[in-house]
């Protein structure tokens, strides 16, 4: 870690022992520079880097109110990348809850955000693109929101509102009915593919 301050270093036992508790993944941060701001007493970190085991975090700018993961939100801003297990983001900003040391909800904008995922049990690449992106890592569901489009084995899905439940390989796309695109369906034929996910169409509010 480089030119970490006076604050930071007072509370790095504390991470210390969360990273020490049983059946909980070792938190590696590393940074460029970081700043302690006592008035609105946030941490702001410069050249941003977070792992966890086969999770990583990478943006120009982070900052969250504490150096702990077991209750907290992290937010990054500027060429945010977040790499998860089978899956790749790219991103303008992310808020990032940790609880129990876990990451489990990303919360992510974009012009648009960017998700590259490779199912479990297939070769085949999802790409999908959105002003805003849900991402519960817990219960493996992505929602995805403002011009919303999921590519998979030369089929496109779009719609203003998508839910990819990754686990059960469904997509469920719905139009708001407020003046927003129908939903809107690409579909190329091609018998050697790996099946496509179950797609569920609706429309009304989400």
């Amino acid at each position: 870690m480089k030119q970490f301050g006076l604050a930071l270093l007072l509370l790095l036992p504390e991470l210390l022992c969360a990273q020490l508790a049983d059946l909980r993944l070792p938190i590696s941060l590393d940074a460029d520079s970081t700043d302690w701001d006592g008035k609105t007493s946030m941490l702001m970190f410069r050249g941003l880097r977070l792992s966890q085991g086969q999770i990583g975090v990478s943006a120009d700018q982070g900052r969250a109110s504490k150096l702990d993961f077991q209750d907290s939100v992290w937010r990054f801003e500027g060429n945010v990348v977040i790499d998860v297990e089978g899956g790749h983001i790219e991103c303008s900003s992310a808020d990032l809850k940790f609880t129990d040391h876990t990451l489990r909800l990303a919360s992510i904008k974009g012009s648009p955000a960017t998700f590259a995922l490779q199912r479990p049990g297939s070769d085949e690449i999802t790409y999908a693109e959105a002003g805003q992106l849900e991402y519960d890592l817990a219960a493996g569901i992505v929602e995805f929101a403002d011009n919303a489009t999921i590519t998979e084995g030369g089929n496109q899905i779009s719609s203003s509102y998508l839910v990819y439940n990754i686990a059960e390989q469904r997509i469920n796309a719905q139009s708001t009915g407020n003046g927003d695109e129908k939903v809107k369906i690409i579909y190329t034929p091609n018998a050697t593919r790996t099946p496509d996910p179950e797609i569920d169409v609706g429309a009304g509010d989400p």
